[in-house]
């Protein structure tokens, strides 16, 4: 009776153990599909692509400005699509420069396709915009799944291979000139004025026209919407101290008189 007791103990330790090996190598259902926002995180500025004219670059030579990262697979039969048309309404409507002002660089997260169709997609939505732009403020890049993941990872990008297609979601992120995560845009409509705003935030440390940062200073980010809303907190907080300081003066020129 003793020994059966202990090979029934025996026998439950290694129906933990299994248990416990299977849960630990079986990650897949653990990994979210979709968007986990890291603003204020970094993304991989050394990793390296190869961009539409085939030659191999790191991000830290691309990213010299603040940038607009989205991430697609160029054979997408969904929303890539509308994502890339949408840029292009941004760059022919927005009033920043692109090339001067801010520049976009388009990933893809399939690492099955290489520079050609990369080369192919970018000359078709160049030909969407109304105006000429240097043609290195677009860049389309693809890579090995190392370089893939790590910076899709970084930017809390996540998406799974189903088929010869994938699941995932849509959206535009900004990041600044050193590689810091400003600010999501969700979906496939993008209003000018808030990717306007974000790349604003993602210009820290830049000079910018002063206009722009009363801007930025009247305007903050609602992430329930998704977008920019007028700060009247902010503005009111504002008055009271512009007039507080006014009144001070006032008190102390009198008081002098």
């Amino acid at each position: 009776m003793v020994v059966l007791q202990l090979n029934m103990k025996k026998l439950l330790l290694v129906l933990i153990v299994m248990v416990s090996v299977s849960k630990a190598i079986d990650t897949t259902s653990h990994v979210p599909i979709g968007i986990v926002e890291k603003i204020g995180e970094t993304i991989p500025l050394n990793a390296e692509f190869i961009d539409e004219k085939g030659n191999i670059v790191a991000l830290k030579d691309v990213v010299t400005k603040p940038t607009i990262f989205n991430f697609v697979y160029y054979r997408c039969p969904g929303i890539c699509s509308p994502i890339l048309t949408e840029l292009t309404t941004i760059v022919n409507f927005m009033d920043m420069e692109i090339g001067k002002d801010y520049q976009i660089v388009t990933i893809s997260f399939d690492d099955r396709e290489k520079f050609e169709l990369g080369a192919a997609k970018k000359q078709s939505y160049l030909g969407l915009l109304k105006k000429q732009i240097p043609y290195d403020s677009w860049k389309f890049l693809s890579g090995d799944s190392a370089s893939i993941h790590a910076v899709t990872d970084a930017a809390g990008f996540y998406f799974r291979r189903d088929g010869n297609d994938f699941i995932h979601a849509g959206a535009i992120i900004v990041v600044s000139p050193q590689g810091k995560i400003a600010r999501y845009l969700n979906g496939t409509k993008f209003l000018p004025f808030d990717v306007k705003m974000a790349l604003t935030e993602a210009s820290e440390g830049r000079t910018g026209p002063t206009i722009a940062k009363l801007v930025a200073y009247c305007y903050s980010y609602n992430p329930e919407g998704r977008t920019y809303v007028f700060d009247v907190t902010r503005i009111a907080g504002g008055m009271i101290l512009l007039f507080a300081a006014v009144f001070v003066v006032f008190l102390s020129i009198k008081t002098k008189k």
